[in-house]
């Protein structure tokens, strides 16, 4: 079986925070918009155009809707986008046990 490989699309950093949130939250559910930019840190801008790269992966769902009269964007992983963050940590994981445990001097 060949090693896992990097995943460009989940590797960015800002990408990676918002797949290990959208991960951690059970099947059934999505996180809202405001929650995924106070975890990444991320502006409004800025998050909306990596959740629209994600989102054209396949690996998020992004679900706009009115709750009143205020509106209300949700986010939840999708199957794909599981295999493809299962993956990319395995990668991740790769290269940590490769790394050496002893100090180099």
């Amino acid at each position: 079986m060949s090693a896992p490989a990097a995943n460009e699309v989940i590797h960015q950093s800002v990408r990676l925070k918002i797949m290990s949130a959208l991960n951690a939250v059970p099947r059934s559910e999505a996180l809202e918009f405001a929650r995924l930019k106070a975890i990444t840190g991320a502006t409004d801008g800025n998050l909306g155009a990596h959740l629209t790269t994600l989102e054209g992966a396949g690996y998020i769902k992004i679900v706009k809707e009115f709750v009143g009269k205020k509106p209300r964007t949700t986010v939840a992983v999708t199957t794909a986008g599981r295999r493809a963050f299962e993956s990319h940590v395995a990668y991740l994981r790769d290269i940590l046990d490769a790394a050496p445990t002893t100090p180099q001097t």
